[in-house]
């Protein structure tokens, strides 16, 4: 997958950067959680991304196309992001919208299975939230939708194997379980912008600070406090950055700026989807190592950064 270079252990290396946000997003496309810490999973940090709104053909809701679920927002006990909490049937994840009432969904039920559920390439079953929740979200996005859990007990989505060896598996992501981003490749782009924008149009997992801009492009090898990640690749931007998440209306920025500067012709000219616009590294959490095991799996605010192997380009990173 390309050149890497290696730096210092991590013992004797200084941090290049450190943790300043740490975001979950418990539906697909809805608004995030910030939290001052976050249970690691192989999946993802806990509650990322396991439920999905899908259409009456069982196909995933996204703001690509209903903007609206920009606008959800979503609750759940502060209790939740701790490593070992589990939930009771008096644990509610609470849903808020323009125009709705407030949507109180249980954390712990007895579920039916609905099946042919897609995200993407991914085809299974799910786990149906019920009449209620499939009102709501039909009242609001006026189409007839359901509210869906991923199947914890049976369910399996693999991340793309031809990026990541080993078996790696997300929930309900667009394909992999993290995505980092630094401030600082955000304040270099909203330099170029007239009207600056708000990371949350990127809606990253582990917010950095402390290194140069898209230096994240380039981290291979991660360790972030005692855990190590694996970069996967850039990622490419499809037209969600460019939705305002307090309006969710349509605008044509960022993807006009990062065309002329964050495109595969600018950042990878001797590669294919030259059209594409990349910010951010999607990233995996090689929860196999020794350092996974025991008690305390959990990122939390200003937890430093080393990187132990870089991509000597950006042309050698994967995209």
């Amino acid at each position: 997958m390309g050149a890497v270079t290696s730096s210092f252990a991590t013992e004797l290396a200084s941090p290049e950067a450190k943790i300043t946000g740490i975001f979950t997003y418990p539906i697909k496309s809805c608004r995030g959680i910030s939290v001052p810490h976050a249970p690691l999973t192989p999946f993802g940090f806990r509650w990322d991304r396991q439920w999905v709104v899908v259409n009456s053909k069982g196909r995933a809701c996204t703001q690509r196309v209903d903007p609206k679920l920009a606008l959800v927002e979503v609750e759940l006990p502060s209790e939740s992001f701790f490593e070992h909490w589990e939930p009771t049937t008096d644990s509610f994840m609470v849903l808020k919208a323009p125009g709705m009432k407030p949507l109180k969904v249980c954390l712990n039920k007895q579920y039916e299975v609905v099946d042919d559920i897609t995200v993407f390439e991914w085809k299974g079953s799910a786990w149906d939230e019920g009449a209620e929740a499939s009102q709501w979200f039909s009242d609001y996005l006026g189409k007839h939708c359901k509210l869906v859990r991923f199947n914890t007990a049976s369910g399996v989505r693999n991340v793309d194997p031809d990026y990541v060896e080993g078996q790696q598996q997300t929930f309900f992501s667009d394909g992999y379980p993290f995505l980092i981003a630094s401030q600082e490749s955000l304040d270099a782009l909203n330099k170029l912008l007239e009207e600056p924008i708000p990371m949350n149009r990127f809606r990253p997992n582990i917010l950095v600070e402390g290194c140069e801009p898209y230096a994240e492009d380039l981290w291979r090898d991660i360790k972030i406090g005692r855990f190590s990640f694996q970069g996967v690749k850039l990622c490419g931007r499809c037209k969600v950055p460019t939705v305002n998440q307090e309006t969710a209306t349509f605008g044509t920025e960022p993807t006009e700026t990062l065309m002329k500067v964050r495109s595969g012709h600018v950042l990878r000219p001797d590669k294919k989807d030259k059209n594409m616009v990349y910010f951010g590294q999607l990233t995996v959490w090689n929860w196999k190592d020794s350092s996974a095991e025991g008690d305390g799996k959990v990122l939390k605010l200003g937890d430093p950064v080393y990187i132990n192997k870089k991509f000597s380009s950006r042309s050698e990173a994967a995209a």
